[in-house]
């Protein structure tokens, strides 16, 4: 299970930058290609803060779609899996969207 990997990476991180201060929230996105199970990572969370500034605190957590753009058609669409074809049936495309994990806010005091 590799989201217990990833969400003590994001509390790691959350908590340096708090700098002792306590986490109330923190919101984080994820690209849909990162093969995060949501549920999954809002259970790691909790056992990932436990004991740390971010104890307690809440994960809002933000499931973005994959993009991609096809270079035969110029056509910009959403990936519903991680098979990289076009609707026009070029497997010439470029990924937008769908693998990044970034911590977009949180919440101290």
């Amino acid at each position: 299970m590799h989201e217990m990997a990833l969400t003590q990476s994001v509390v790691d991180a959350v908590c340096d930058h708090a700098g002792g201060r306590r986490v109330h929230s923190v919101r984080v996105e994820v690209g849909a290609l990162c093969a995060v199970v949501p549920d999954a990572m809002t259970f790691c969370f909790e056992l990932a803060c436990a004991g740390t500034a971010a104890d307690g605190a809440r994960l809002d957590l933000e499931v973005r779609p994959a993009t991609a753009y096809c270079r035969t058609c110029g056509e910009h669409f959403e990936l519903p899996d991680p098979i990289m074809l076009c609707p026009c049936g070029s497997a010439d495309v470029e990924l937008r969207t769908g693998r990044e994990l970034r911590i977009l806010s949180m919440e101290v005091s």
